[in-house]
């Protein structure tokens, strides 16, 4: 079973927006490392947008780092499974996850594979809900910004976490990486 893993940055204070975090080469190449850990990708309709506007070739204009440049080739050759119920259609190496959320997730899952990773904050909710994720990481960022959305807003239960990893990135930013008490 190919686990499904969830990462977000975020800042001291809970911000998850990703126009508040710094994104340098390393935090890239960290990103990049996460994503050679999974075979597919699965993105709520914002998430997807807003990757698809940033790192599809068509859409991608300017020279950018190299650790960024492959961050970019990795993403954009990603299997994509989309969940969104206002989308009409989506393509970038992408297809529909259709019906309902846990089994479609589920079914993912038991493919053969390395594994699932997922970000944004809407989807991840919902998978937390489920109980499908399997390891949390979180890139804290020292930064308070005094707004933006949260993580896991109107979670309606607690899910203790028990920490497996710890990263400290140059720019102070640390990740921290969790799986589920179970």
């Amino acid at each position: 079973m190919r686990p499904l893993r969830y990462s977000i940055n975020v800042t001291l204070d809970g911000c998850c927006d990703h126009r508040e975090s710094f994104a340098d080469e390393e935090l890239h190449r960290h990103a990049q490392e996460n994503l050679e850990r999974a075979d597919a990708l699965l993105f709520g309709r914002v998430t997807y947008e807003m990757m698809e506007a940033a790192f599809r070739p068509s859409d991608r204009t300017g020279v950018k780092p190299e650790e960024m440049d492959l961050f970019a080739r990795t993403i954009d050759a990603a299997r994509k499974y989309v969940v969104s119920t206002t989308l009409k259609q989506v393509d970038w190496n992408a297809e529909f996850l259709r019906g309902d959320l846990g089994k479609a997730v589920q079914q993912l899952k038991q493919e053969p594979g390395k594994g699932l990773f997922v970000g944004g904050v809407k989807l991840p909710l919902a998978l937390a809900e489920l109980g499908l994720i399997d390891e949390y990481e979180f890139v804290v960022h020292p930064r308070i910004v005094g707004h933006g959305p949260t993580l896991f807003a109107g979670l309606s239960k607690v899910v203790d976490l028990k920490l497996v990893d710890r990263l400290e990135l140059g720019s102070g930013a640390v990740a921290m990486r969790y799986v589920p008490k179970r």
